[in-house]
């Protein structure tokens, strides 16, 4: 499939900077990643792929293309809120605009971790569940137009006559105006449960993207966080009975959602945590161990679910020449970064007074794109206009 034809009434877009000079690689020197997370990494990929059906995410199926060249206003690396937020504001201002993600559905985390749990901070909502949330910022992206390169690692930075070229590790070549990365905290793996490794995938899941898929189980759930009580919350009503397990009696949770946890009467065992898994080609029962007394128990669980964090990296983006604060990038007030036509938005940025909530990430987004457009075009109005001013 070639470059996108520009939209109707468009002319050819020339780009309006003269040639500037980048210190960015054109070759990525991947780093060797331990053995242990590298494992742990392909096979939580393996294992979300087969359980992440896009009929389970309610996603419309898009095909990844492999273009070998593509050539847009605005590239997009990231299609989670954020993202297709982005994707929108490109397209209400007219621009040709491509999204790119590693992950062969869009959403990001939402549609990976927890399409089905509501989210309580979005403006205008006063609840919606994940997969909802996804599916109409998809359908508002689609107004004017979007390109997807799913299933593409963004791999390669360049420039050619001052405008960035990015590469995917599938041989496109996509020519842009501007990036905008969007990238979420990068490439997430989950920090692993030890004893667990071997049920990987026949018990033990890291994620809960149908919660159906566990009704009737005895089910354990491992961690003190927020995804923790609020998947133990959300198996309650369907599972033959819950658990969640904590190493100590401090939890990071949202104090609302450890409440909610406790009026359903699961069970909270503190200062314990699980040390061993058995079964036979499933599930059938874990120990957990008191950590103070060293007693041990034997409980019934056909599920156990890891929700012990993340370890979040950001990749390729590292090698990119982009100025990193604490691994995430920095950017000013216009989301821009340290490198030319290069700008962020989400949780991917840093900069001082940083909030990172899904609402924040599309002020953000909207920033970067329109400041972006004027870039591209610096006869370009900052300010797009209202929507309400436009014709669908």
């Amino acid at each position: 499939m070639g470059a996108v034809e520009p939209k109707a009434g468009r002319g050819p877009w020339v780009p309006p900077l003269p040639r500037v000079r980048a210190t960015v690689s054109r070759r990525h020197r991947f780093r060797t990643l331990s053995r242990q997370a590298d494992r742990f990494h392909w096979t939580v990929i393996r294992t979300c792929l087969r359980s992440l059906s896009m009929s389970v995410l309610n996603v419309e199926p898009v095909a990844a293309e492999d273009a070998a060249v593509v050539e847009t206003d605005i590239l997009i690396i990231g299609a989670g809120p954020s993202g297709l937020y982005g994707a929108y504001c490109a397209g209400f201002r007219g621009l040709r605009v491509a999204v790119m993600d590693v992950l062969p559905q869009r959403g990001g985390q939402i549609s990976a971790m927890y399409p089905e749990k509501p989210i309580f901070d979005i403006a205008g909502f006063a609840s919606v569940r994940g997969r909802d949330l996804v599916d109409n910022l998809v359908a508002q992206a689609e107004t004017h137009g979007t390109r997807y390169l799913l299933g593409h690692r963004a791999t390669e930075l360049s420039y050619d006559d001052g405008l960035p070229v990015v590469r995917s590790d599938r041989g496109t070549t996509v020519r842009a105006g501007a990036v905008v990365i969007t990238g979420g905290v990068g490439t997430f793996t989950p920090r692993p449960l030890p004893a667990g490794e071997d049920f990987l995938g026949r018990g033990q899941v890291y994620f809960v993207p149908d919660p159906t898929a566990h009704a009737g189980h005895d089910v354990v759930v491992v961690g003190g966080g927020d995804s923790a009580f609020d998947w133990a919350a959300l198996l309650a009503p369907m599972a033959r009975s819950v658990r969640l397990v904590h190493r100590t009696a401090r939890f990071r949770a949202h104090r609302a959602s450890v409440e909610k946890v406790r009026a359903l009467g699961i069970e909270i065992l503190t200062d314990s945590e699980v040390s061993g898994v058995y079964g036979g080609a499933l599930l059938e029962e874990v120990e957990v161990r008191h950590r103070v007394t060293k007693d041990t128990t034997r409980l019934p669980a056909q599920t156990v679910v890891a929700a012990l964090g993340f370890i979040a990296d950001l990749g390729p983006l590292r090698d990119w020449g982009l100025t990193l604060e604490a691994r995430r990038i920095a950017v000013d007030t216009h989301m821009a970064t340290n490198l030319p036509r290069v700008f962020a938005a989400g949780d991917i940025t840093d900069y001082p007074g940083k909030v990172r909530l899904i609402s924040v990430g599309f002020g953000e987004a909207a920033t970067a794109v329109n400041n972006a457009a004027t870039v591209i075009d610096p006869e370009a109005a900052l300010f797009p206009g209202h929507s309400t001013e436009k014709e669908n």
